[in-house]
């Protein structure tokens, strides 16, 4: 008998907005830069910081304003939770600048996006 494990990554749809530096102290690392690839999480996903450290990959799926009609550039861009975005939406997550600009222009602020681990 032959078993198969199937693993299959669903990606979970929301929105991203992007905050600038400093990105230290943050609530996961305090002071310990964690370069600029990184992640605030809602407080759903930060989970009492249980989310700290995990990796998601993010990608845009398209605008949620008539600013940037179509902001996304194509790309994903892997990120780390560093941080609770307490101002976010269950739905949403903030990304840094630096980050944001992989997947979108940064003009739209706002994007439609999924991610997953």
């Amino acid at each position: 008998m032959v078993a198969c494990l199937t693993s299959v990554a669903h990606a979970i749809a929301g929105q991203a907005t992007f905050y600038t530096p400093p990105y230290v102290p943050s609530s996961c690392f305090g002071f310990e830069d964690r370069g600029v690839m990184i992640l605030a999480a809602n407080s759903g996903l930060f989970n009492n910081r249980a989310a700290c450290g995990q990796r998601y990959r993010v990608s845009c799926t398209g605008p949620t304003n008539a600013g940037v009609p179509q902001p996304c550039t194509g790309r994903s861009v892997d990120v780390t939770v560093v941080d609770l975005c307490p101002g976010c939406a269950g739905n949403q997550v903030d990304l840094s600048q630096e980050a944001f600009a992989v997947i979108a222009n940064t003009d739209a602020g706002r994007i439609n996006i999924e991610y997953n681990r």
